[in-house]
């Protein structure tokens, strides 16, 4: 099944000019540069996993949307070379310790075979988000499925007992989205991690103890 709407959209030239003038001033965008990670989002997972214990050595983990793959690289960090999955519709650079695909998330057969290549895992993580058409609830719509997907991967892969990160875009769904979440997890929490943008409408889905 594929989404009927592309999860890829031409990004406004204001929007890209935005954004540049707040890389210019963004901390964690220039920490992200001196320490050698590939963006600024390693910081969002590393102060959600400093909260939440979501990382053990050794757990197998699966990373959906993971390009450019700062949290892949974090993961690894945390649990030790050749225990990561990455996966994304474009292609990435190589990471060490990480097996890396090419793959669209919203075709089930894509998420069937990872779930084969993984067998059981301990952590799924997502960072995915559409490319922002500035319709904010277009958007949010887009945020979702992405999110339902993620959470539909655990269904087939995650382990019992096992953690799940996700990212979603705050709108009229999101309560609804929690409470599935909140089915499927003995504990679940939304959290804004400091490194999130205060601009933005992300928001980051724990859920801990997977109930299979």
């Amino acid at each position: 099944m594929r989404i009927d709407f592309p999860l890829k959209l031409s990004t406004s030239k204001v929007y890209i000019e935005l954004m540049c003038a707040y890389k210019r001033k963004d901390g964690y965008y220039h920490k992200a540069k001196e320490e050698g990670y590939r963006s600024r989002a390693i910081y969002k997972l590393k102060q959600i996993d400093e909260k939440f214990y979501v990382f053990d050595q050794g757990d197998t983990v699966v990373d959906l949307g993971a390009a450019p793959g700062s949290w892949s690289e974090y993961a690894v960090e945390r649990v030790g070379k050749d225990n990561v999955i990455a996966i994304d519709l474009v292609r990435m650079r190589d990471i060490e310790g990480v097996s890396i695909y090419q793959g669209d998330l919203t075709d089930d057969e894509v998420l069937n075979r990872l779930s084969i290549i993984a067998g059981e895992v301990d952590v799924v993580i997502s960072d995915m988000a559409p490319d922002i058409s500035g319709n904010y609830s277009m958007d949010h719509a887009r945020s979702l499925y992405l999110a339902q997907r993620a959470l539909k991967f655990c269904d087939v892969a995650l382990k019992k007992g096992g953690h799940f990160v996700v990212k979603i875009f705050q709108g009229e769904d999101f309560k609804n989205f929690l409470e599935d979440v909140k089915s499927q997890f003995s504990f679940v929490k939304a959290h804004s991690p400091k490194a999130s943008r205060e601009s933005s409408s992300e928001m980051y889905i724990i859920g801990k103890g997977y109930k299979g």
